[in-house]
């Protein structure tokens, strides 16, 4: 045996040894050590298969562990859950930038919310809000954008992708487990029954949406996974979610229609066309015999009715009033209705659902014009790198999520991580085709020679 097997397991033996003692000698230092020990432990595994690991932390967030947890221990997990899970995403986008090197993303919004906030800074805070609480704010902006500072790898794309279709289908399966043991109900009833998943049936639809996306996507490079997009569509269905279920057959209808490649040619999508308008007309015409589901209770009755959000925005467009320019701080948009106010309690939120009124709040006119300006070179630049197909359709989910943002939080809900953590994927494989990618950087010595996945 050679020298390094003897030094290997003589540190294990020391390191064994070192703890024992610890555990006799000063119990408190013995589990600080223990926990050290085990961070350690992660961080190489996640460093040796950071793909196998951001992976499984997209389906961690998409199954919102927070609001199972929630329900199952108590409210005081709610937050706890949230920082936990978005700080393991920034720390598996900091170990992609070990892993594969980093990447001048040199448009990626993230970096307007860093400006809005040291603008913010400046010029002061909204009186409800903390400089921690918006530091706080910040962070949780920032972290969906984080893995485009990473140049990535195929292997690391192809994982996400791949978990990111899957997401609706595995949360679906394991609510109806927990729903059967009764420890978690799998339907929620909001104006009708709605399909919950483990979180909040608008969660769920934000998945099922980016699910769509990655699905079709996949279709158009020849994978045959029209029963999947099929599954994620009938899920969406379920979560009663109106916006959602418009945006994701909007872009479907288009892509099917306008876009064109050998891999998925119009033979094969006609039929799919001819069958999404006869399913559509028969739900259309059972809308009042399904009214027990939301979806169709809203097609049977007050569809144009924006679920209050008409009594939360005047709210917003007056703080943005107070300050027109810079606006209020990252986070201020959390600061403005009060949680425990009256309002808060019977629309069961506090957040603006309408993005652009929320960033006038939060960064001004200023700060508003320089996200969008931020978000529109950062989708059209990255988007011309890929295949002509891949290109029309990922410009269509940019102009959905556009529309979207109107009447919905989807920069910073949970579904904003696993969206964002999808268009990372999909524009790093399409820059490593095309050749626009940077050369690789050296897999860091620690990682071993020919392990980067």
């Amino acid at each position: 045996m050679d020298a390094a097997w003897w030094r290997t397991r003589g540190l294990i033996a020391a390191s064994l040894a070192a703890l024992f003692g610890c555990a006799a000698v000063a119990p408190a230092l013995f589990w600080l050590l223990l926990a050290a020990a085990l961070a350690a432990g992660v961080a190489l595994l996640a460093l040796r298969h950071t793909a196998t690991a951001c992976a499984m932390w997209l389906l961690l967030a998409g199954a919102t562990l927070e609001m199972t947890l929630g329900d199952l221990i108590g409210p005081e997990a709610f937050q706890p859950t949230i920082a936990i899970v978005k700080g393991a995403g920034l720390a598996l986008a900091a170990a992609s930038v070990l892993r594969y090197g980093p990447s001048l993303d040199l448009f990626n919004p993230g970096i307007a919310f860093v400006v809005i906030y040291l603008a913010g800074m400046v010029h002061g805070l909204h009186p409800n809000l903390t400089p921690s609480d918006s530091l706080r704010s910040l962070i949780g902006s920032f972290a969906p954008y984080a893995f485009s500072f990473s140049r990535l790898s195929r292997g690391w794309a192809r994982a996400m992708i791949r978990m990111t279709t899957w997401i609706p289908p595995i949360t679906v399966a394991a609510a109806a487990a927990l729903d059967m043991a009764g420890l978690h109900p799998m339907f929620v009833d909001s104006g009708g029954m709605r399909l919950a998943g483990l979180g909040h049936p608008a969660f769920l639809a934000g998945f099922c949406l980016t699910a769509i996306y990655a699905c079709l996507i996949e279709l158009y490079r020849g994978r045959p996974l029209l029963w999947l997009l099929a599954a994620n569509g009938t899920i969406l269905l379920l979560t009663g979610a109106r916006a959602p279920t418009a945006y994701a057959a909007a872009v479907t209808i288009l892509t099917l229609v306008c876009v064109d490649t050998p891999q998925f040619p119009w033979r094969r999508r006609l039929p799919l066309l001819l069958f999404g308008a006869l399913a559509g007309a028969m739900l259309a015409g059972l809308a009042s015999s399904l009214s027990d589901l939301r979806l169709f209770a809203l097609l049977d009755g007050e569809a144009a009715n924006l679920s209050g959000r008409e009594q939360l925005w005047p709210l917003f467009a007056a703080a943005a009033e107070g300050s027109p320019w810079v606006g209020w701080g990252v986070g201020a948009g959390n600061a403005i209705i009060p949680p425990d106010s009256l309002i808060a309690k019977q629309m069961h939120t506090w957040a603006a659902h309408n993005e652009y009124l929320r960033m006038a709040v939060e960064g001004g006119e200023l700060g508003r014009a320089l996200l969008i300006l931020m978000f529109t070179l950062w989708a059209w630049t990255h988007t011309a790198r890929l295949r002509p197909s891949e290109r029309r359709i990922m410009r269509f989910v940019f102009a959905a999520f556009a529309c979207h943002a109107i009447t919905d939080n989807v920069l910073i809900s949970t579904s904003a991580s696993v969206l964002f953590a999808f268009v990372s994927a999909v524009f790093a494989r399409g820059a490593l085709e095309s050749g626009a990618a940077v050369t690789p950087a050296r897999t860091p010595r620690l990682l071993g020679a020919g392990q980067v996945a």
